[in-house]
Order: structure tokens, then sequence, then C-alpha cells
């Protein structure tokens, strides 16, 4: 159908002298799906916010269908049948789903005022079109992540834009809602539309795209048709050396238990109880982990476990201490880390900068204050050395955390929460937005925290991560655990979707499965 889009010699330098791009040039054909892949901080995103008119580049040049294109501002790009689905999600969080979807082109009663009824007909009828299933009705800060993403996706499939750019759009997606996307994706490919689609996922870039460009150091270092490159072929140009993409081996040695849950209990606001009855021990020296469609009470777990939710019944003991009616403060004091599934909502405070959220936890600690001032140079070379160690591609620790990509970012908490050397580990989608260079740094770093002893709760949507990571796996739905894999190395992907999908779960006092 020829070439839609054109990049051609395009910088983009930042204020604070950063090089996002550097003498980039790609041509998009119509009606394709186009991947760009690279690790965190390769300019990926940064191109095609210039594309979509959000940020504009020092030099180079664009065309749309064949004629210049510079969009100096969002709208620009919308009005020439360009939509993004951003990375973090743009979304009114106190507005409804349906209201977010038509925010901009709302439909009006006798053309004055918000119809609010027909605009809930209309983003029903998108999600159904689409088979993107969300809650119309419902406030954006009552959803989970998952579905908020879900609500980005079809508020740009409404607006019918031709060149569709999805940034990283199954990050919170699960294995099946992006088996729905993908086919979403097919269907708009054979209409003609044209999909760019930045992702991590070498798995899911090999299965979606036609052709792949891939980004280095924020420049292009080949692009070549999809079906001539293996998954180990474009991580290795991606990071420039060789991915280990094997199972961990099992620990040496298991400790005690250090996090005990027991006949835990807990209730949303609406009425529903999303934790039913849940048991488990992690023990010292493992990596217990959690497989399961999110939405079947993980989330609740997890908050209950590190003192943002209350429960209803039960005990959750870190070591001998039953910490269920704890403070957040309290319970890190006793020793748990927590790396939450939203980074941006509960991992980082976005406007301040990168070093203070390195010592949000540990302000207060005699080797950084006293009780009237911050010692800001130990701060400094504390937060340098962190950015160091987990390979944190930043600028100056003094600028805002919200200016680094999102895998940076994502690198920032983790650096965080395991220097603080904790007991317990609380991991939730530990490595969500994050390239696979810089996934298989963060394997490493929470193996190497097994490895000293530490206990690790690992929750992730992600089925590649739990089987390489685990030493141990339960699978929840609808609140419960519903299976138990007492070697995780016996386990494949396909023994747990039955539990995942709620087709089959062990008998009550099963303690193991043999795969």
């Amino acid at each position: 159908m020829g070439t839609i889009l054109s990049i051609r010699d395009l910088w983009k330098i930042y204020p604070n002298g950063t090089i996002a791009n550097q003498d980039v040039s790609v041509d998009i054909e119509q009606g394709s799906v186009h991947a760009i892949v690279g690790e965190n901080g390769a300019g990926k995103t940064t191109l095609m916010k210039v594309v979509f008119g959000i940020t504009q580049p020092k030099s180079g040049s664009i065309s749309l269908r064949g004629k210049p294109f510079a969009p100096s501002q969002p709208s620009d790009a919308i009005q020439a049948g360009v939509g993004m689905v951003h990375q973090h999600l743009m979304l009114a969080p106190e507005l409804t789903v349906a209201e977010n979807i038509v925010l901009g082109v709302e439909p009006k009663n006798a053309g004055v005022f918000f119809d609010f009824d027909a605009a809930v007909r209309t983003a029903r009828d998108i999600s159904e079109q689409y088979q993107l299933s969300v809650p119309v009705d419902k406030r954006i800060d009552e959803l989970p992540v998952g579905t908020r993403q879900r609500v980005e996706i079809l508020k740009a499939l409404y607006r019918n834009a031709e060149l569709l750019i999805l940034d990283e759009p199954t990050a919170v997606l699960t294995p099946q809602e992006t088996d729905i996307l993908f086919q979403t994706l097919d269907r708009l490919k054979e209409q003609g539309k044209t999909i760019v689609f930045i992702s991590h996922k070498l798995k899911e870039v090999k299965r979606i795209a036609d052709t792949v460009t891939i980004m280095r150091a924020a420049k292009v270092v080949e692009t070549r048709a999809a079906e001539e490159l293996t998954i180990e072929a474009i991580a290795e140009r991606m990071v420039g050396h060789k991915i280990d993409l094997s199972r961990v081996p099992a620990p040496e040695q298991v400790g005690a238990a250090r996090l005990s849950v027991r006949n835990l209990c807990m209730t949303r606001d609406d009425g529903v109880q999303a934790v039913k009855n849940v048991s488990f021990e992690v023990a010292g020296g493992e990596i217990l982990g959690v497989a399961g469609v999110e939405g079947n009470g993980q989330t609740e777990l997890v908050r209950a476990l590190v003192g943002l939710l209350p429960v209803d019944s039960g005990e959750i003991l870190v070591g001998s201490s039953d910490i269920a009616s704890l403070s957040p403060k309290e319970i890190r004091h006793l020793g748990v880390s927590h790396i939450p599934e939203d980074r941006m909502e509960d991992g980082v405070a976005p406007l301040m900068s990168i070093q203070e959220n390195i010592i949000v936890d540990r302000y207060d600690k005699p080797a950084f204050s006293t009780r009237l001032r911050i010692f800001w140079k130990k701060v400094l070379a504390h937060t340098v050395g962190l950015i160091t160690d987990y390979r944190v591609r930043a600028g100056s620790p003094k600028h805002e955390i919200s200016s680094l990509s999102g895998g940076n970012i994502q690198k920032c908490v983790v650096a965080r929460e395991l220097s603080a050397d904790p007991d317990v580990v609380v991991a939730s989608q530990p490595t969500r937005g994050v390239d696979i260079g810089s996934w298989e740094h963060l394997h490493s770093l929470i193996v190497e925290a097994r490895d000293r002893g530490r206990a690790v709760f690992l929750v992730s949507a992600d089925l590649d991560e739990i089987l390489k990571l685990s030493t141990r796996i339960i699978v929840m739905y609808d609140g419960e655990i519903v299976a138990r894999f007492d070697d995780a190395s016996k386990v494949t992907a396909t023994d747990l979707g039955p539990y995942m999908l709620g087709v089959k779960r062990q008998e009550a006092d099963s303690a193991a499965v043999s795969a």
C-alpha cells in the first residue's frame, strides 16, 4: 500500500543535553504492524512523541502520506489521523470510563449539554466492537491498572486513527486480553490501518509485527522483516550481548518461614469478597510465585501484606509478628519491602527528584539526616551509587523522576526497595514495562536477594517471569488459591492455564501437583 509515515535524519536533544534520538530514519508501511524495540531510554517513545506532537525535534523531517508533517501539539496529530496510547496512562481519574473515552469529542444534547447516556451507549458499543470489556459507568480511580489500559486503547480506537501508536499496550494485559487485542489489531490491519507497536515483550513482537526496527542508544540499529529475526537475535541487537532466557537454578538451601499468611479474608469497597481464606508461607531463600489472571485477588492480597488495605480476618505473620493491623511504615520497619504493580501511583512521587524518591523510606535515618536537616551530599552519593548499581539511565539525580523512561523509573523503585536489605520482598509486577536487558538484570537482583536468604513473594501477570524465577508456584482464581506446585521447575504455562481460567482446581487438601 506504500509508505504512510517517513522519518528522516531526526534528532531530538533535551535541554539537559540528553540525546534521545540521533539521526533516526524509519519508514512505516501503510496497513502493517511495525514494531519498534529497544532498551529503556533507547529513544523509542521519544520518537513517537515527536510524531504525535508532544515534543519537537531539533532537526530532521517527517512526512505523512507523502506530505510534510510537523505537528506542534497532539491535537494536530489527531486531526491528521494519528492516535497514540501512552505507556503512562493519560486518563482523568475522577471521570467515568465513558466520559474518558469521549473526552474532547463528547456527544451533546441539543448541541449544548453533555449527553451522559449517549456517552455510555457509545462507550459500550466501542467496547463490544473491539471485544475489550470495561465497566463504562465506573470511575477510572475505582479500576485496576489493567482495566485502565483497556480504556486508553478504546479511547484511541474511538477516534478512528489511521495510524495508531501503541506504547507498551500489553504491559498490563493478561495473556487472554492480549490475544483479544491482537485479534483487534489484525482486524484493523485488514481495514488498511497502520499500527506502530512499541513493546518489550519480544514474543509478542514476533507474533504480531510485520516489520521490526531495533534501536540502541538513541540510534536505529536495524530494520528488518519480523520473519527474518529470532527473539534471541532481536534481544542481542537491543542490548549488544546475548541474553539468558533460561530458568534460574533452584536455591541451594531454603530456611524457615519468614512470611506466613493464615486464613486471610478481604472484602472490597463494593462488598465483593476479594480474598477468600488464603493461606501460604514463604521461606527465606525461596521465591513463591503467584500466577493468575489479573483481578483475581492478587492486588488486594499484596496491598494487605504491606499495610495498604485492611483485612476482614486471618493472620499475616512476619517472623512471629502479626502485621495485619500495622501501618505501612511499621511493616517496613519489620523488614518488608514492596515493589508495587503501579509504579506511578504507588511507587514514586512523580514531581519529586530521583534522589528524593530514593530516600523516601530512609530520609530520617542517622546516615542521611538529623532532626534539623538532611545531609544532601550523602543523599546524592547514595543515589549515584544506586543509579550505577542498578543501571538506571538518568541525568542528574536532582531531576524529577518523571523525566525518566518508564523502565528506568521501575529500576529506581527496585533499587530503593532491594537496597533496604529487607527480610521479605513483596514484588508485584517487578519488571512491568522494562526492556529485556533490564528484565534480565532485575531478575538477577531478585535471585540475589533470594540467595541472601530473603523470602520473595512474587506476583506477576508474565508467566515467563513466574516460570523463570519461582521456587514454588500458587495459582489464584476468584480470590482463592486453586493450585499449588511445589517444584516450579516441572511446571509449564500449559499446566497453569486451566487453573488460571478456573476450568480446573485441586482438591482442598492437595498440597502439590506433579506436572
